[in-house]
């Protein structure tokens, strides 16, 4: 497995297997691999001929406050990690080398979306991933793109961006994967002492509690929504947002459900550490 450094230097080297009819698949990441990252590796190798894993901290979606300083930089482990799994290569630029005349004045943005749910406490997070997402996509020229659904607006937002703008790459959706516990896997996990960690069980919980009782035929927004904010508060967690939304639309929705189908999203801070996650009412 080959570690690629350069735009260039990517390009030159997947440019022959794209002429060979090689079907390149994309793993866009920050870093700090783990098990879901892996998940997301696994499924762009078993779908295509040539796997590249983006290994890039993006500085444009990081707000003044955020932890950009302190994220986990690690890229020996990841890339040893990656390889194990089965990737081709791993494309670690620098962020001279992805924004070399300073934060970019173009920016990908959809002024509806970005500024709900995440986006409302996070602001310029989404555009700052449509922008990188959409130079990787046209750095790597991949034909496939694996994201993890842990991230539910993320990837709606980049469906969406590929079918606005026409490019011509497949998004797979990767199912989330968790802990023995329950809780979503996130690079941000590490930052939670044991108490926050087993206190953070409160947002998994409150979700699967909500989906139990809308399969038992409740339909009541508030009563569903309020399900999942009792179980984050009881564990002591700090709710940033619980909504729930329309899987086709992204559009909360409010009264009662309908046929259409639902996805709950969720957001909250245990200790200082902010973790979100979902789960899809079929």
């Amino acid at each position: 497995m080959q570690i690629i450094k350069s735009i260039d230097s990517l390009r030159q080297t997947l440019a022959p297997l794209a002429k060979e009819g090689k079907r390149i698949g994309l793993v866009p990441t920050m870093g700090a691999l783990h098990e879901g990252h892996g998940a997301l590796i696994k499924a762009s190798v078993s779908e295509c001929d040539v796997t590249v894993v983006s290994v890039f901290l993006n500085p444009i979606q990081f707000g003044k406050n955020e932890d950009l300083d302190k994220y986990p930089k690690r890229l020996e482990a990841d890339a040893k990690l990656a390889e194990s799994i089965g990737a081709d290569f791993v494309f670690a630029p620098s962020v001279q080398e992805m924004y070399p005349d300073g934060d970019p004045m173009t920016l990908v943005r959809d002024e509806q979306l970005e500024s709900m749910y995440c986006g409302a406490y996070r602001p310029g997070h989404f555009r700052g991933v449509l922008t990188v997402v959409s130079k990787l996509f046209l750095i790597s020229g991949a034909n496939d793109a694996f994201f993890g659904e842990k991230d539910y607006q993320q990837v709606f937002l980049i469906e969406k961006m590929v079918k606005d703008l026409n490019f011509n790459i497949k998004i797979h959706r990767v199912k989330i994967v968790r802990e023995e516990s329950g809780l979503a896997r996130s690079s941000r996990n590490e930052y939670l002492t044991d108490e926050e960690r087993a206190q953070a069980l409160g947002i998994y919980n409150g979700l699967k509690a909500a989906k139990v009782a809308y399969e038992a035929g409740e339909r009541s927004v508030s009563k569903i929504r309020d399900t999942v904010v009792k179980s984050i508060v009881a564990a002591r967690g700090v709710v940033q947002y619980v909504e729930v939304a329309s899987q086709k639309t992204l559009q909360k929705c409010n009264g009662a459900l309908g046929d259409e189908k639902a996805v709950i999203l969720a957001a909250a801070f245990f200790g200082k550490t902010r973790l979100i996650d979902n789960m899809e009412l079929n």
